[in-house]
């Protein structure tokens, strides 16, 4: 009786090891999947609430509307 030949112990093992498992390259997929789906909703949708818009400055001084707030913090009077 014949027996098979079995592949020598470094025949495509190493190629095994480095590669990710198919499972996570799936979530991996699934994840960017539901991330360009969940932007493209969100960019059709447009702002959360009427009027909502970034301010035109962008120099980050803007402050905005801040009333009679006390800015001061600590304890000392």
């Amino acid at each position: 009786m014949k027996q098979p030949q079995q592949p020598s112990p470094g025949t495509g093992t190493a190629r095994r090891r480095l590669a990710p498992p198919p499972a996570l390259c799936g979530f991996l997929l699934l994840l960017a999947l539901i991330f360009t789906v969940s932007y493209a909703v969100g960019a059709t949708a447009g702002p959360v609430a009427p009027g909502m818009h970034r301010s035109g400055t962008g120099d980050g001084t803007d402050t905005g509307d801040m009333g009679d707030m006390d800015m001061r913090h600590g304890s000392g009077g």
